[in-house]
């Protein structure tokens, strides 16, 4: 007789965190961890990697998290997880006109212009590590907004200035082509980060975000010193050449226009060896609404306050330049 066979081990269930590699997707994915601690795998990259769903296998009875994300562009690879039978909490603040409806998809979103990721994430988990996310508002423009969290919770503006500086480093780190652009590939930084409670803590034992925070105060130097490329009472627009720091700095760039100027937008047009254009824009801080329609119509996308053109052909820039003077900023 055939000796009876053991039952089959049945597989363990894997995580997957994955999340933008800015401040706001690596604070958000910190949070979880802190609060949820798992070996998880972690699936990012650059800021413009936003199809990173597309880079993960999962089946039943794991998890994946992700965080900061447009579902609208990873709505494809969704769909394929959760038929594959993976559970899903996704973290999110990027507009999607049609949001699934899966027993295994547990979706936090919300499209309103003074939140981001990482305060959804402290939000659900009851604010237990604020601080971090602190760090990715901060990196996400939401100044005032973070200002007026750290003060209700008791920092003073020395602490406020310290995660301010470091969200914007973080943020800083992820614009470029490729990892070679950047100080440190974003997954590396994450596992430095996660190694802290709080920011308060890394900054007092890390030099890391000291080295960051230089080489992005060196880049934005070089940018400030380019005359716009055009401008009017309502805003202005930028022609950065194609070059290292012109990658890592762009929305760096963007963002520091935007709270210098809050009542004008900004354009940030960095050209690329091919001669196109890669686009940030900011709407004015003092009416947040416009930019993600205005990118949209050049096969761009992102949020009301905040978006981005990956490609604009060299022959649409007189376009893009019109349609961005000619825009009703504060229109929801």
């Amino acid at each position: 007789m055939t000796a009876p066979q053991p039952p089959a081990t049945p597989p363990i269930p894997r995580r997957i965190d994955v999340c933008n590699g800015d401040a706001d997707g690596l604070c958000a994915v910190v949070q979880w961890r802190l609060a949820t601690p798992a070996q998880a795998e972690l699936v990012t990259g650059l800021k413009r990697d936003i199809a990173l769903l597309d880079r993960v296998q999962a089946g039943p009875g794991d998890e994946v998290l992700v965080c900061d994300l447009s579902m609208q562009r990873n709505r494809a690879a969704l769909l394929r997880l959760l038929a594959a039978g993976a559970r899903v909490s996704y973290f999110d603040h990027h507009l999607v006109r049609n949001v699934p409806s899966h027993p295994h998809l547990q979706a936090h979103l919300d499209f309103s212009h003074d939140v981001c990721t990482s305060l959804l994430v402290d939000r659900h988990l009851g604010g237990r590590f604020r601080a971090w996310a602190l760090v990715g508002a901060y990196g996400d423009n939401l100044r005032g907004v973070a200002d007026a969290i750290a003060a209700s919770i008791g920092l003073d503006a020395a602490q406020r200035e310290r995660l301010r500086r470091l969200g914007e480093a973080i943020n800083y780190n992820a614009y470029g082509d490729d990892e070679r652009d950047v100080h440190i590939a974003p997954a590396q930084l994450y596992a430095i980060m996660a190694r802290y409670d709080s920011p308060l803590s890394f900054l007092e034992h890390e030099a890391i975000a000291e080295q960051i925070d230089a080489m992005r105060q060196a880049d934005l130097a070089r940018a400030q010193a380019i005359r716009p490329y055009r401008e009017d009472a309502q805003g202005r627009v930028w022609l950065l050449p194609d070059a290292p720091w012109s990658r890592r700095v762009i929305g760096t760039f963007a963002n520091a226009l935007a709270a210098a100027q809050p009542r004008r937008a900004h354009a940030v047009l960095r050209q690329t060896i091919a001669g196109d254009f890669v686009v940030s824009v900011r709407a004015p801080l003092d009416q947040p609404f416009g930019a993600n329609g205005l990118c949209a119509r050049f096969g761009g996308s992102g949020r009301a306050a905040a978006a981005g053109i990956d490609r604009l052909p060299q022959a649409a820039l007189g376009r893009f330049v019109d349609a961005f003077a000619a825009t009703h900023w504060g229109q929801a």
